[in-house]
């Protein structure tokens, strides 16, 4: 009986421990946009320089299905990109983490791509793709998310204590069930946090990249024909549809984490069990 009613309480108390971890969080985050509200409106700043939360609100409902669209194409560029490096990431990982001349002839490359300023790469892969095509932005995603995926999977494929590796020697395990039950669980929690970055990258590379070229519903190009006409509030309401995204893909790296290692989840927060 007493068991049970423990079972029971276990959930509730992990729901309070959640609600009071996420309560700052949206107390600063609501003191922040009434202040931003209220100095604003006293100090009289321009619109055109910073507008007010509640403009900025207006503007996202009035412009809200054109927002929609633009949402909807360049979530389409940031995971696509996101796909694409992501996998030329994984792959160059394993093959970095399983032979020395990989590694050798890899992390130089990487290491290049990584310094590439973007802002330059974009009207190249313009020219290789066009401008309308989405192709050229996923490029860009891909070449910005690749690096920080790579080497924290390099890394958690590398980092596995030798107690682990000796064990699994003595039951005469091949190296591919070495990488199946060490390595690749091991390096999972690095793999989930590089891809906690490499979400937010995603949106930024497919932004930046818009604003080389595309399709007039692109968020980019939107932002850049608004600012250009002075109409501001339509540009920040399109930053936050910007931002919602990068927030939701991030949401969604977070849950599958939370469901692939929960104990690693659960570490992290500090959570009681």
């Amino acid at each position: 009986m007493t068991v049970a009613i423990a079972h029971r309480r276990r959930p509730r108390a992990r729901v309070r421990a959640r609600v009071r971890d996420l309560l700052p969080v949206v107390l600063v985050f609501v003191v922040g946009i009434v202040l931003w509200e209220v100095v604003l409106g006293v100090l009289g700043v321009k619109q055109f320089l910073l507008p007010r939360p509640s403009v900025i609100f207006a503007a996202l409902v009035s412009e809200w299905g054109t927002l929609l669209e633009g949402l909807r194409y360049t979530a389409i560029e940031a995971i696509g990109g996101l796909a694409i490096g992501s996998v030329v990431a994984l792959g160059t990982a394993f093959a970095t983490a399983r032979w020395v001349l990989a590694r050798e002839t890899l992390v130089p490359v990487a290491i290049a791509a990584n310094s590439m300023p973007i802002i330059a790469f974009a009207p190249i892969t313009n020219n290789w793709f066009g401008s309308e095509n989405a192709a050229s932005r996923m490029t860009i995603v891909a070449v910005m998310v690749f690096f920080p995926i790579m080497v924290n999977a390099v890394r958690g494929l590398t980092n596995v204590d030798a107690s682990a590796i000796e064990l699994m020697r003595s039951y005469a395990a091949s190296d591919l069930d070495v990488l199946r039950r060490v390595r690749i669980p091991n390096a999972l929690p690095y793999i989930l946090t590089a891809f906690k970055i490499a979400t937010t990258l995603s949106v930024i590379g497919a932004v930046i990249g818009e604003y080389f070229g595309g399709p007039r519903q692109a968020l980019g190009i939107y932002i850049t024909g608004e600012a250009t006409l002075f109409r501001f509030a339509n540009a920040w309401a399109a930053i936050l549809m910007a931002c919602a995204l990068g927030l939701s893909l991030y949401v969604i790296v977070v849950l599958v984490e939370r469901l692939l290692l929960p104990w690693h989840a659960s570490a992290g927060r500090g959570d009681p069990h």
